[in-house]
């Protein structure tokens, strides 16, 4: 009933991948990919129904196990990112819980970097120990911190790399020795580096999530995330997950995160070059105490950001003098920057971490992260350069 394009083809290009990857066209032969809004499907008769059901013939069954838009999307996202499978979720928390919930079971351990998403903390620190599962926090940039907090019984191992919001780079492939080692499954949230900039798989990560209400969709427009890892751990230990619990990708979602792919290539690509001039004019002011860009030369980790990441991609740090007062008055004084706690939007936005998304973690983890009530995490939109810079001094001059 549809006819497949080349999924996947290995000799694609990403920004040609991010066009036509997985994409499956009905006998109507639409050129935008068509919007599966359904929760079930029908058989011919019993047999079909049973044969679908036991495996014996491929197909849908369920929209929450699976959906044709939905797989579209999960089709394109695994191509560019290289891996076997994929599977979409209704949030970017989902997929985080998802790709950890799917790798341990009780009286298992993991470990984590210190710098996370306030929420991923959450489920670090106070979900899993609920159901048995052990944590240990670990200063994510010391590679010794990991290998010491290895125990028998560690199953998984989680990072961002950047982290929220102080943008440290983690040697990805520095720890994924160690879980090899310790036979566990190294997941990597890779939200600020985005796909097109860094290749957790390839570096030898295990799993890949993505908050696709970032960057991928990247117009503010819904919510989404994917987990990506091999075929067997994703239809083994994820596929009954998602089953039984329901985390699901809207086919709705799917097909608007599949036009975010389309454009991805060139929306990041020019909020990248934006990213730049925005920290390198940042960079040296009186009123600017601290400022942290994965593409500068003054990075604290900038030798391993060059031989990890392609590029320095669309969010920076900086901490202005005169703390929580001083950066509300950055902010407010913003014309064309709005404060909003999302990321990798078309439109520039800042936010305040350590009021916002890292308020939950409580002031001594805020400290110990280096996150000061004076820094501000800004993720670079689309608009002209020059007025995002005239607008930033403007907003110095406030300070």
């Amino acid at each position: 009933m549809t006819e497949t394009t080349k999924t996947g083809n290995k000799n694609w290009r990403p920004e040609t991948t991010l066009v036509h990857g997985g994409t499956m066209r009905s006998p109507f032969g639409e050129t935008s990919e068509a919007m599966y809004l359904t929760q079930g499907f029908v058989y011919d008769n019993a047999e079909a129904a049973e044969a679908r059901f036991n495996g014996e013939d491929p197909g849908f069954v369920y929209s929450r196990y699976a959906n044709p838009t939905v797989s579209m999307f999960e089709d394109r996202i695994k191509a560019l990112e290289g891996a076997e499978a994929a599977r979409g979720t209704a949030s970017g928390m989902a997929a985080v819980n998802l790709a950890l919930m799917a790798s341990v079971k009780a009286g298992d351990h993991v470990i984590a970097a210190k710098a996370l998403f306030g929420s991923c903390r959450y489920i670090c620190e106070t979900l899993l120990p609920r159901f048995g599962v052990e944590s240990t926090l670990v200063d994510g940039t010391d590679i010794e911190q990991w290998k010491a907090a290895v125990r028998p019984n560690t199953r998984a191992l989680f990072l961002e790399s950047p982290t929220n919001p102080t943008l440290e780079v983690i040697d990805i492939s520095a720890v994924a020795d160690i879980a090899r080692e310790a036979g566990a499954r190294l997941v990597v949230d890779n939200v600020f580096a985005t796909p097109l900039y860094q290749s957790p798989l390839k570096l030898g990560a295990d799993v890949v999530v993505y908050s696709a209400t970032k960057h991928i969709d990247g117009q503010g427009r819904c919510l989404g995330g994917v987990v990506l890892s091999d075929e067997e751990w994703i239809t083994e230990e994820v596929m009954p997950f998602v089953k039984h619990t329901g985390p699901h990708m809207s086919p709705f979602n799917a097909w608007v995160l599949m036009k975010g792919l389309e454009t991805l290539h060139v929306r990041v690509a020019r909020q990248t070059d934006t990213a730049r001039k925005i920290a390198d004019h940042l960079a040296g002011k009186a009123k600017v105490k601290r400022l942290v860009y994965p593409g500068r030369d003054d990075h604290p980790q900038a030798e391993l950001a060059r031989r990890q990441m392609r590029a320095g991609s669309t969010m920076l740090a900086l901490e202005v003098e005169g703390g929580k007062e001083a950066a509300f008055r950055f902010t407010n004084a913003l014309d064309i920057i709005r404060i909003s706690n999302n990321l990798g939007d078309a439109k520039s936005l800042i936010t305040h971490p350590a009021t916002t998304t890292h308020q939950s973690i409580g002031e001594e983890a805020r400290a110990e992260l280096g996150i000061t009530d004076g820094i501000l995490r800004l993720s670079v939109g689309l608009e002209d350069p020059q007025d995002l810079l005239e607008d930033v001094e403007k907003a110095l001059n406030a300070v």
